[in-house]
């Protein structure tokens, strides 16, 4: 019982095969004599045996992204439902993957479950990588013995949650990046270019126009506190970002007004509606209890309002109301959803309805994020028009007058 808690290490070895020929790679193992006893067995005689650096190791596992680990999941049961066993799975997955941090993952798990350990035990130890909710269902696959039906639903989770959260990032990416770019040029401007109009202006003699005056006055004081600007905008970024994980209060306020917002608001709340009935459906078809389940799918939530809710929801399924009547009285489910659900709960057929509701509500965030493209474009139009031609008008505006007077 012992071994089965070590953590397994990287070691590099050298040595020679039967043939007397150099040879070098990689194991993973808990101790070196496990590796030259693991080396000896297929023919090497092994020479140096060196445990890899820990620092080396971590700065590659840091690379491996959800995506990742949503195709390895994908792969693990793809393989299993094509008969491959478990441990050579890992093996074949994990020698075979691009990234180097992915493999060393792999390779890490493949030897946890080859010393004794469940695999859901095993995906505990990399909570980074694998939240409690797949950790749950790879535990309930494992008792029930349907470890290779459980890993499919699984895959299909996981690549179905991050489809969604790279739409979202997606529709919130393109304006931002746009807006930014547009403060940077227009900060260029007020640095390097108003300065040159402004030694221009004091040639003229005349008074400058009210706009004109004022993009003067605003370069100037960039030019001599462009880094308190800068400060000040990583200050406030940092500042949020910090606010947004200590103070419960804060997520809440920000949940609710992200909720609430034009255009996004709307994406935001079909994308969250997808993401419950997914996971409540890929819970419930694994067989776990609606109440025990209800709770991995509120920190699934990614939304303080709706997890909030979701956690009262169970509270009153577990007094025994009907998951339909405990939706309708949040207030934050379409009447669709709700009656899809009522209809599941009365034919016995919850998790295929909440299967159907995400599959809806998954196109819906995909129509919508393609249409926001079109509808952000004008918009967009009108912050750079407004930032870099005003201040070009600005400029101008003089000279304009100069010509008039003439």
């Amino acid at each position: 019982m012992a071994t089965a808690t070590i953590k397994p290490s990287v070691f590099t070895w050298e040595g020679k095969d039967r043939k007397g020929n150099k040879v070098k790679g990689e194991s993973h193992s808990s101790n070196p004599s496990m590796v030259k006893a693991e080396l000896r067995k297929q023919g090497i005689n092994p020479i140096k045996v060196r445990k890899k650096s820990t620092l080396f190791s971590s700065a590659k596992s840091s690379k491996i992204t959800p995506k990742d680990i949503a195709v390895f999941t994908r792969q693990l049961a793809t393989m299993m439902s094509a008969g491959v066993p478990l441990v050579q799975s890992f093996e074949i997955i994990g020698r075979g993957h691009e990234n180097p941090g992915m493999q060393e993952l792999i390779l890490a798990i493949k030897a946890d479950v080859e010393s004794g350990s469940t695999l859901a035990d095993t995906l505990r130890k990399h909570p980074v990588h694998f939240d409690e909710l797949v950790c749950n269902l790879v535990a309930a696959g494992e008792q029930a013995g349907i470890l290779e039906g459980l890993l499919d639903k699984i895959a299909t989770y996981k690549e179905k949650t991050e489809a969604i959260k790279a739409k979202i990032k997606k529709a919130l990416t393109y304006p931002m990046a746009v807006i930014i770019v547009a403060f940077i040029v227009t900060a260029i401007l007020l640095i390097f270019v108003v300065p040159q109009f402004q030694s221009l202006f004091e040639g003229f003699g005349a008074e400058l126009p009210a706009f004109t005056q004022m993009v003067v006055h605003l370069s100037e004081w960039m030019q001599a506190n462009w880094w308190v600007a800068l400060l000040g905008i990583v200050g406030i970024g940092y500042g949020f970002k910090q606010a947004a994980l200590r103070s419960p209060k804060f997520r809440h306020t920000l949940d609710r007004m992200v909720l609430k917002a034009p255009i996004f608001g709307g994406i935001v709340t079909k994308a969250i509606i997808a993401r419950y009935a997914r996971t409540l459906s890929t819970m419930f078809a694994a067989g776990v209890p609606l109440v025990e389940a209800m709770e991995s799918v509120a920190g699934a939530a990614g939304n303080e309002i709706y997890k909030i809710a979701i956690l009262q929801m169970r509270d009153n399924v577990a007094t025994g109301q009907q998951l339909q009547l405990a939706m309708n009285q949040t207030g934050l489910f379409p009447n669709m959803v709700v009656q899809m659900v009522a209809i599941g709960e009365e034919s016995g057929s919850l998790d295929a309805m909440l299967a159907k509701v995400a599959d809806f509500f998954e196109e819906e965030v995909d129509d919508a994020v393609d249409n926001l493209s079109s509808l952000m474009e004008p918009i967009i139009m009108s912050v750079l028009g407004v930032l870099v031609g005003g201040l070009i008008v600005a400029m101008y505006l003089p000279i304009f007058k100069m010509g008039s007077a003439i």
